[in-house]
């Protein structure tokens, strides 16, 4: 993505964390980490609490390709080293959302269906995957998720609107998580198709 979209996303990421900052149960509980991904994925905000959190500014693309399998197993070592597990001394963390914007495009296919692998031995409490673009593939995101949405444009309003929707959905599984293994999503908006 380029141009508009980019700034879309950020605005919309605000929204989001300005609509869980209204929910005092998620201000004690929501940690949010963001990962960019083209050729390469960086971890641009680290899991932080909500509270305390600021969206940093979302770079153009460097490179073409959508390298979404050394995203996945990126996501995964960040699960392995972030999320703090329950143990009969402590209690952990609830088990993680994940939330994944991309055209469902993979140019890097041996690394994808290894990391699709490690994705199902994690424990996520829902993986949810935007598809975006003119040229999307939700066959490869079918390997790891059921949980697909497609946006109609990329402009500033559907994204605001996706955005909504998720802080809605990362609420209601905060609320959830643990008394049931499938994340309730709430519908989704009339700019967000569910594709599944």
């Amino acid at each position: 993505m380029r141009g508009e979209p980019i700034e879309a996303i950020r605005t919309g990421l605000e929204t989001m964390v300005a609509s869980l900052r209204q929910d005092p149960f998620a201000l004690e509980s929501v940690y949010l980490s963001i990962i960019t991904f083209n050729r390469s994925p960086e971890q641009i905000l680290p899991l932080t609490e909500l509270e305390s959190m600021q969206i940093p500014s979302l770079n153009q693309p460097v490179a073409a390709g959508t390298h979404l399998g050394e995203a996945l197993e990126f996501v995964c070592r960040k699960v392995d080293t972030e999320v703090i597990l329950s143990t009969p001394e402590r209690k952990g963390d609830w088990m993680p959302l994940l939330f994944i914007m991309c055209d469902g495009r993979v140019s890097d296919a041996q690394l994808f269906q290894h990391a699709v692998q490690e994705m199902k031995r994690k424990h996520f409490g829902s993986i949810v995957v935007c598809l975006v673009g003119g040229k999307i593939n939700d066959e490869n995101v079918k390997q790891f998720t059921d949980r697909i949405v497609n946006l109609e444009t990329a402009d500033g309003a559907t994204f605001r609107q996706f955005f909504k929707w998720v802080s809605a959905s990362v609420s209601a599984g905060n609320r959830s998580i643990g008394a049931t293994d499938e994340l309730p999503l709430p519908p989704p908006p009339p700019e967000v198709h569910t594709v599944i």
